[in-house]
């Protein structure tokens, strides 16, 4: 099991955001500019562990090199249930360099914009935070 999985099973989130390279890039699948950083992406893991409820990753596969991984989850916001996959790249140090998340279905994706999209200036703020 990859160690992001098992920490964000744990609910350990200071342990997954230790997993991200400095430098990570974030794509979300409900905005079309990626994110840099690590502080913004270990805000955005947070706003995300407030959205979803049920969350439970149902798969994972890794390349033969285990560089890269994709972890396939279920999880609900509100009263929509959706599917999606965290893909991560490792880079040379084991750090997740790449974080790509994709959702369906659409309506789910909705949910999740809506619901990420009220949290953004706690994000924002949770960021800056951590750069500080």
């Amino acid at each position: 099991m990859h160690a992001f999985r098992a920490a964000i099973e744990a609910g350990d989130l200071d342990a997954a955001e230790a997993l991200l390279a400095e430098d990570v890039v974030f794509s979300s699948p409900v905005v079309f500019k990626p994110s840099e950083g690590r502080a913004v992406t270990a805000a955005i893991l947070r706003a995300v562990f407030q959205v979803f409820q049920d969350f439970r990753y149902q798969t994972e596969l890794a390349s033969a090199d285990g560089d890269d991984h994709a972890l396939v989850f279920t999880a609900r916001v509100g009263d929509r249930a959706l599917t999606g996959c965290d893909f991560l790249h490792l880079d040379a140090d084991g750090r997740i360099d790449r974080f790509m998340v994709m959702v369906r279905p659409l309506s789910a994706a909705e949910a999740l914009a809506e619901a990420m999209g009220a949290r953004y200036e706690q994000i924002v703020r949770d960021a800056e935070a951590r750069t500080a």
